[in-house]
């Protein structure tokens, strides 16, 4: 079955959102869209926009592969997911204060309790603890995908330390210096105030024992060796705030502070970009030299905010997925808008049969795993490939869940033969504090390889800007 396409309906017309691109396109000169892209691919160079490949010795740093053919969202249909990823975020931030108080969801026998207390992600250290502002998620991402017209899916949820903001915000700069005549024709949501309601989003939830009328906010990052350390340093420029590691901060007269060259300066909101793992050594890895001796000693006093929150991992992991149609309807007294992708759980005897006996037409992720890495596309992989992945099924079948091949929509790409179709998905982010900000849009990653589903940077994929129409 042909997938979904964005741009052109089945009988070659135009669907609406495109209608004013595809008119400019057709009149646009082939040689000079493959300048303009040269252009963009210089653009990304000039500016440093890369990203980090873990496990490989050479071209550790890459350029992410920018497509300059914008992804295009009507009015309407950015209306219906809208209020379904706000619906979803209300209900992430709800199920996190409950798993971490009275589980009434385990309780109310919706999930399993097991799958709670046994979840590496779920931190014992936040149970009773209420964070500022009852925020769990201060920044989520929701990856979404579509299969029709009318059909999204939401493919995963990122409430831990989700990255990719500021190649949404550069890719669209970078099209607004290449095309400036294309905004002119087609009127565009702006997604370029993103740092500055991140940053009054951040001082929305300074913590009781801080500055509330001017607080101070900083980035906490693991450095510069980090897959998204230039995110981490953008977006600290962006919104004005410090950069800093783990070695520039130390509690003092139980705050966290900063050395400042006239002394030390108390730290009210701290975005973290590093790991729970990773953030106190006195609390959990003890080995750890990138985060805070004491900072959860600090936040559970009341006196520093950390976004995210600790222990939010939970909420992201690949089993509780599963349960989010559920988890959804009993936080918000309403069936969820946006729908899941049917997923099976392997710790569960049925489904792992299931799974085992149809792995040519499944994909089979690690509950907590991210990037694209430690899965199996089962469709894409041979049958060696695939008799290796159901030993690890059989051997750990709690650790993987299965889902079935989506037939992704396509939008159009520019290759050296023209435009052509490529899989897409959508990141769009969110902002919770005392209220909650959708940037309209998001991030569109793109399969930039012909038929191929993975779009992860770090697999081989790229990005485009993605165009909310305005009313």
């Amino acid at each position: 079955m042909k997938p979904f396409d964005e741009m052109l309906t089945s009988g070659d017309g135009v669907r609406p959102p495109y209608n004013l691109l595809k008119q400019w396109l057709d009149t646009q000169n082939p040689m000079n869209l493959a300048q303009k892209a040269r252009d963009a691919e210089s653009v990304f160079r000039k500016t440093g926009i890369t990203f980090a490949v873990y496990g490989e010795a050479e071209a550790a740093e890459r350029l992410i592969p920018f497509d300059i053919i914008p992804r295009i969202i009507s009015d309407t249909e950015w209306n219906r997911l809208s209020q379904g990823i706000e619906q979803r975020v209300i209900a992430i931030n709800a199920f996190l204060h409950d798993i971490y108080h009275r589980q009434e969801i385990v309780r109310a026998g919706i999930i399993p309790k097991e799958l709670i207390a046994d979840n590496e992600a779920f931190l014992p250290e936040m149970i009773g603890f209420r964070p500022p502002g009852n925020v769990y998620t201060h920044v989520i991402g929701v990856d979404i995908v579509r299969t029709a017209e009318n059909q999204f899916y939401v493919l995963e949820d990122n409430a831990r330390t989700p990255s990719g903001v500021s190649y949404m915000l550069e890719n669209r700069e970078t099209m607004m210096q290449l095309f400036p005549e294309l905004f002119q024709r087609v009127k565009v949501r702006p997604v370029e105030t993103y740092p500055q309601l991140l940053r009054q989003s951040l001082a929305a939830v300074c913590p009781p024992g801080g500055n509330e009328a001017n607080p101070t906010i900083a980035v906490l990052t693991p450095g510069i060796h980090n897959s998204a350390y230039y995110e981490h340093s953008f977006l600290a420029d962006q919104m004005g705030v410090h950069l800093v590691e783990g070695s520039d901060l130390q509690v003092v007269d139980g705050r966290v502070v900063m050395r400042m060259t006239e002394g030390f300066r108390p730290i009210d909101v701290l975005y973290r970009r590093l790991d729970d793992a990773f953030l106190d050594p006195l609390t959990f890895r003890h080995d750890s030299v990138l985060g805070v001796p004491g900072i959860m000693d600090v936040y559970r006093a009341g006196n520093i905010t950390i976004a995210n929150a600790p222990g939010t991992g939970i909420a992201d992991d690949k089993a509780i997925y599963s349960y989010m149609p559920e988890i959804v309807e009993f936080y918000t007294g309403r069936k969820s808008i946006l729908e899941n992708v049917p997923t099976w759980r392997c710790a569960e005897p049925d489904s792992l049969r299931y799974v085992l006996d149809h792995l040519e037409e499944l994909v089979v992720k690690e509950v907590h795993g991210s990037g694209g890495y430690g899965m199996l596309v089962g469709p894409a992989a041979s049958k060696q490939e695939r008799d290796e992945f159901a030993v690890k099924l059989k051997t750990w079948p709690g650790n993987y869940i299965a889902q079935p091949t989506l037939a992704l929509s396509t939008t159009p790409i520019l290759t050296e033969q023209g435009l052509a179709p490529r899989h897409v998905d959508l990141r769009p982010f969110v902002l919770v504090s005392d209220r909650i900000h959708i940037t309209p849009g998001g991030l569109t990653r793109v399969a930039l390889k012909e038929g191929s589903l993975v779009v992860n940077s770090s697999q081989g994929g790229g990005t485009k800007d993605t165009w909310v129409l305005a009313e």
